[in-house]
């Protein structure tokens, strides 16, 4: 790789490359992590599937795979988000990144260490209170992408965010190339978050069979909606998927099941999980979570194809082949610096 892209993004968070690993659950483990920050980017934890015991020690595994910034994605929606938060803060983990909630005592410690915040949002109201908190960068993500995304393409979203704020914007969804990351940068972000990209990579842990069918797949072979986990996203189109998207509402017995077997993955006592999750969900909610949550470690560590429901951004359509982190981001920034050199030689003064 030739090319270098300077921006706010890597100078502020002392990378290489203004590109960042999205926050996916199973995905995001350390060795991907590790990946990526080794590569020039920013590596990205996220710690949902572990106790906060196994946390801490999968943050640890990170700092013993590279000496490059990282970050740790805490969804303060999830059950015992707390406490991840404050083992990263404890860590004093170089970069943290918010969703679904407020942060303001998050950014304020990590501040006081010098680490950045990252606050991801899809709209003006998240936009505007995550820089009165005092976020450090906005990530806007788009209705294109993996899972949770708004519901406003990221063509759209990403100048409206840019009028809303005055904070640096990183871009989700729809990106997993050169192409995507010069169209981001053209748009007023300072560079991209990258996930099902990364999810096919060699050193992804999803199961092949998934890794095959999203090779396989169109950009129209994704669904979009609240019924698979309990909050609106976007999913591979898989017969689970599918029947996912008609089912009922969870009945109350059902409910309290899946959430003892949510207490069980992530060590956390039933009555907390349930009082934790309860202040910003209902139950048919957190069990709608937990369902969501099973399918996906079906998918990621079984192959079930026939179970299992993965997180698949429309990007997937464009995605032919499985190869390293690195290899992803030489050849996205080399691809971008080619498109915005290229543009350039097309204006006349």
């Amino acid at each position: 790789m030739k090319a270098k892209i300077k921006t706010k993004m890597t100078e502020l968070l002392g990378i290489e490359h203004p590109i960042m690993l999205a926050g996916m659950a199973w995905v995001a483990v350390p060795k991907v992590v590790a990946a990526v920050s080794n590569a020039g980017g920013l590596g990205m934890l996220n710690p949902v599937v572990y106790s906060p015991e196994e946390a801490r020690q999968a943050i640890r595994e990170v700092r013993s795979l590279t000496d490059k910034p990282f970050a740790v994605n805490i969804t303060l929606i999830f059950p015992a988000s707390r406490e991840y938060a404050q083992i990263a803060l404890e860590e004093k983990v170089p970069v943290i990144n918010y969703s679904l909630g407020r942060a303001d005592w998050i950014i304020q410690a990590a501040h006081e260490y010098g680490g950045k915040v990252l606050a991801t949002v899809v709209m003006q109201r998240h936009a505007r209170r995550s820089e009165l908190d005092g976020a450090d960068f906005l990530i806007v993500t788009g209705h294109e992408a993996a899972a949770h995304g708004g519901d406003v393409s990221a063509m759209v979203l990403l100048p409206l965010a840019r009028a809303w704020s005055s904070l640096p914007i990183i871009a989700a969804g729809g990106i997993c190339d050169g192409k995507g990351l010069a169209a981001a940068l053209a748009l007023g972000a300072e560079g991209v978050s990258i996930g099902t990209r990364f999810m096919l990579t060699q050193e992804s842990p999803v199961h092949d069979n998934y890794k095959q069918l999203c090779i396989q797949a169109a950009a129209e072979d994704t669904i979009y909606s609240d019924r698979i986990d309990g909050l609106p996203g976007r999913f591979l189109k898989t017969n689970a998927a599918e029947i996912m998207t008609r089912k009922p509402v969870v009945s109350p017995i059902k409910a309290l099941s899946n959430a003892r077997d949510m207490s069980r993955m992530l060590d956390v006592p039933l009555w907390k999980l349930l009082y934790s999750g309860l202040k910003t969900r209902s139950i048919t909610g957190l069990a709608a979570q937990a369902v969501g949550m099973g399918g996906l470690q079906t998918a990621i560590e079984r192959g079930d194809v026939e179970r299992g429901v993965l997180p698949v951004g429309q990007i997937t359509g464009l995605i032919n082949d499985l190869p390293t982190c690195k290899e992803v981001i030489d050849q996205t920034v080399d691809e971008a610096a080619e498109i915005l050199e290229a543009i350039r030689s097309k204006v006349v003064a």
